[in-house]
């Protein structure tokens, strides 16, 4: 048993969707999440600058003797896992293979689309883990910008936002995909949006879910449980505070955030 807190970051305040699986797979962990909100968003950086961002956020996490970290930032995922597994020695677990195993898993027609943010769509990297497990399956991949600014204003189930599905998610419609992956970590809080414009037989792939179950099964295997029972604690951090984390970030979680710490990520 090991009752040390599970880490997580992302940009900003998307990753708390992938925290709340965390929650609802494994209720007894201690989790710390840290946003960078100071930097938001990754989606327009630079792979280089997206590593080094990375990097300075899990050195700051492994200040609070975390056992494991989970990159809830879809375009972290796609740019920087495999070089911040070089340099840290603990389980680093990202959202896009979780995300692509569920996607070749329920697709029917084998075609797969896949939205999320610039940065994300351009690495390829739902594209490619989907072909390094079933290379037979098509995919197509949209940047739909907009998207996250629509759920922080809180309009995810307006017109405004229907209109916008419409525009982005029409030409996958079109093609013929069955199956959708939702390659950002916002993008959970439109799903009832989205479905309506896909229509009810194309499958949502939300990869918070698939990474919650990746997490789970990490630490059984290396026996890292917290089997303790005991009531969870929830830290927040971020670089930089504002009141609508807790306005936003509660609506994530469907729970309230009291608190959240300030931190100087240039220090790290």
């Amino acid at each position: 048993m090991d009752l040390r807190p599970i880490g997580v970051f992302d940009s900003g305040l998307g990753g708390l969707t992938v925290m709340k699986e965390l929650m609802a797979q494994l209720p007894y962990e201690n989790i710390i999440y840290f946003g960078d909100t100071a930097r938001l968003p990754y989606g327009t950086r630079s792979r280089e600058t997206i590593i080094k961002y990375s990097m300075q956020c899990i050195r700051f996490l492994l200040t609070q003797n975390i056992k494991v970290v989970v990159i809830a930032c879809n375009t972290a995922s796609s740019m920087a896992l495999d070089a911040v597994r070089e340099v840290f020695d603990i389980p680093i677990i990202g959202v896009v293979k979780p995300g692509a195993a569920a996607a070749v898993k329920a697709t029917r027609n084998g075609r797969v689309g896949i939205i999320g943010t610039e940065a994300t769509v351009q690495s390829g990297s739902y594209a490619r883990a989907i072909a390094s497990l079933d290379s037979h399956i098509q995919t197509r991949s949209i940047a739909c910008s907009l998207f996250v600014p629509i759920v922080e204003e809180g309009w995810s189930d307006t017109p405004i936002a229907y209109l916008t599905a419409e525009r982005y998610l029409g030409p996958l419609k079109e093609w013929g995909a069955d199956t959708l992956i939702l390659g950002c970590t916002h993008y959970p809080l439109l799903m009832d949006t989205i479905s309506k414009v896909m229509g009810p037989d194309v499958i949502l792939v939300n990869p918070a879910i698939g990474t919650a179950l990746e997490v789970k099964r990490i630490l059984e295997q290396r026996d890292m449980l917290n089997k303790s029972g005991q009531e969870p604690e929830y830290l927040y951090y971020l670089s930089d505070f504002s009141q609508r984390f807790k306005q936003i970030g509660s609506r994530f979680l469907n729970r309230e955030i009291e608190y959240a710490g300030k931190v100087d990520i240039e220090n790290y």
